[in-house]
Parts: C-alpha cells; sequence; structure tokens
C-alpha cells in the first residue's frame, strides 16, 4: 500500500480511539531503519507512523551540508516509493520542532506540501510536530494557531506539545519536575486557542510525568489517568457527553513504560506513542555483537586482510533491520494495533 493520504491517516486515527489502540510512531534515520520500520508495522499486520526529528533529518542531510530539509524530504520522498511493497498503510511525521528551528525545518516542509496540494498531489508528510514546550504557553498556543491553520490548508494533521516532556531529545531539555504534568486548565486553553477540530485536527501531547531516552522503575511517576481528568474538564467546558474524549492524545517518552500504565493511557485517548530509544537499541545490538564475535575478520587486526563477508555492511545491517522490526512488532503488540490495519 502506498503511504497513507490525508483521509486514510484521519480514518486510522479515528479507529485507534474508536478502537482504544494506539499506532507506534517510529523514529528512522536511514533509509534501513524506515525498511525496518515498515517491515515491524508489515509482519504485525498494524498501520503505523514513521517520524524523523530535526537531528535524524540534519542526519538524513549529510555530514557535508546537514541540511534538515533535504534529508527529510528525501526520505520521505523514498518512503512514498518503497512503503508500496508493504502491504500496511504508513503516515509520514516530523517529530519535535523547537521555535529556534521552525524557519529551517517544519515552515519550509508545509511550503513543499502545500505546493503539492495545489497540484493537485497528497502532501508529503501526513503530519508535523510544534514543540512549544519551552516557551509561555500563551506564545506557544500562538504559534500553533498560525502553523494549524497552514498544516489544514496542506490536508496536514498538526501535532502540539503544551507543557514540557523530561529528559532530552536533540537538543531540547526539560528537568523532571512537577511541571511535567498538564493541568486542565491547560487543557482548556488549548481547545480555546485551537478549537476541538474545528478549525483543523491537532494531535495533543499532554505530560502525565513523561521522560524522554532510558530510566529505571521508580525513577519517573507516570500519571496516565490525568488524560482522563484533561478530557472530562474540557468535555464539560464544551457541554460534550459525560465520558466523551475530546482530544487525539500522543504518548511521548514511552520508552520503558509498564505495560498498565500503556493501557491506562490507551483506555483514556492516546492514539500516538513515540518509540525511539528502544528501537535504537534493538538496531544497535546485534551489530556490536556481530562485531564482537568477529573481531578478526572486520577490521584487519596484525597485519592481516580481514573478511569481507563479516564487515560487508549488508552482512550485519540485515541482522541490525530484523532487531528492530522485531522491536516494532512487540511496540504494536503493547498498544494492541497488531492485526488493524486497514484494507
Amino acid at each position: 500500500m502506498p503511504i497513507a493520504t490525508p483521509e486514510v491517516y484521519n480514518e486510522m486515527l479515528d479507529r485507534a480511539k474508536a478502537g482504544k489502540f494506539a499506532y507506534p510512531a517510529i523514529n528512522v534515520t536511514s533509509s534501513q531503519t524506515l525498511h525496518a520500520a515498515l517491515r515491524g508495522f508489515a509482519e504485525a499486520e498494524s498501520d503505523g507512523i514513521v517520524q524523523i526529528s530535526t537531528g535524524g533529518a540534519e542526519f538524513l542531510g549529510g555530514q557535508h551540508s546537514k541540511d534538515m530539509v533535504t534529508g527529510a524530504v528525501a526520505l520521505a520522498e523514498f518512503a512514498h516509493i518503497v512503503a508500496e511493497k508493504y502491504d500496511v498503510n504508513i503516515a509520514l511525521h516530523t517529530d519535535h520542532c523547537p521555535k529556534d528551528k521552525l524557519d529551517g525545518y517544519v515552515r519550509p516542509l508545509l511550503a513543499v506540501s502545500e505546493e503539492r496540494v495545489r497540484a493537485g498531489r497528497n502532501p508529503l508528510f501526513q503530519s508535523h510536530m510544534w514543540d512549544g514546550s519551552a516557551e509561555t504557553l500563551a506564545d506557544n498556543l500562538s504559534i500553533a494557531q498560525e502553523l494549524l491553520e497552514r498544516a489544514r490548508a496542506a490536508k496536514i494533521i498538526l501535532e502540539v506539545e503544551i507543557t514540557p516532556t523530561g529528559g532530552e531529545e536533540d537538543g531540547v531539555s526539560h528537568e523532571i519536575n512537577d511541571s511535567l504534568y498538564t493541568t486542565v486548565d491547560d487543557a482548556v486553553r488549548t481547545a480555546e486557542a485551537l478549537g476541538l477540530g474545528d478549525k483543523g485536527r491537532y494531535l495533543l501531547a499532554a505530560s502525565f510525568g513523561n521522560v524522554h531516552g532510558v530510566y529505571k522503575p521508580g525513577n519517573v511517576v507516570l500519571r496516565p489517568e490525568l488524560l482522563k481528568e484533561l478530557n472530562e474538564g474540557v468535555a464539560a467546558k464544551y457541554g460534550k457527553p459525560a465520558g466523551s474524549q475530546p482530544f487525539d492524545f500522543v504518548f511521548h517518552g514511552g520508552s520503558g513504560s509498564s505495560p498498565e500504565e500503556i493501557l491506562t493511557a490507551l483506555e483514556n485517548g492516546v492514539v500516538k506513542m513515540n518509540i525511539d530509544t528502544d528501537t535504537q537499541y534493538a538496531f544497535t545490538r546485534p551489530v556490536a555483537d556481530h562485531m564482537f564475535r568477529n573481531y578478526d575478520g572486520v577490521l584487519k587486526v596484525d597485519g592481516e586482510v580481514g573478511n569481507k563477508k563479516t564487515y560487508d555492511p549488508r552482512t550485519w545491517g540485515k541482522l541490525a533491520e530484523a532487531s528492530m522490526a522485531a522491536r516494532v512488532l512487540e511496540a504494536c503488540q503493547n498498544l494492541r494495533s497488531t492485526g488493524t490495519r486497514l484494507k
């Protein structure tokens, strides 16, 4: 199947919300990690989301120029071709983009899709993220309003992060403290500024103690039940029926979360969960194992010639792809998206 059209992406999110499951959103940084993600989704018979962060896009742009837009566009165009060979629907997304990188990343990418849509084509990406969590909520939502209007015109869904996620990702960091919990007032102000779908669809990355990266149990206190409070507060404010879920939530910093925490988040409206740290490790672990096991082959030790079959990147690259694909499959199982692909 090809990359999801705007209509298919909306249907994917609607089905996740109704079925109380979520799509893993897998960060990729190369054609091979892209294939690993696609393979994992295909093996799980799950549609999914592939995303590129600013750091990932810079890496994809090559170390000569490190151009984020070039890197993101190149991989997206590649994905539009190779995804047709996988029998699942895939949405392309750009991950965290702070204020100082908007003009060098999201805004130019929006322009690319705007031009495509004017020409009668689908957008290059299906969603973009604006990370204003380092700004005041007023400034955050003001920029979000501008981006949402442009995204809506380009048939793109916007993701917004209204309060901080702890830890560090691509140079954006927040302390682990009480600010990692979104309040009902934050949620109401978001609905007042961005609407509830009437001004364009958006995904909401609310904070319930989330932290990027790897952490040991007990170091972080996740409160996914907070998402229910946010939905209930906004539903009451806008006269929505009891039990309704106005927001499409995103779970950031999901690596290391317990099954119970994930299931609570799903029940409370999470439709997308970002996974990066765990898949990075899954990709690298078998490569390290290969290098240690084949030390004399991958290196020309003591004047020897090594073994081309062991240092050929295809040899260890296949192991890396298979391992990461297996981790994506596991993520689909954890998020209950296995077997839910649109036919």
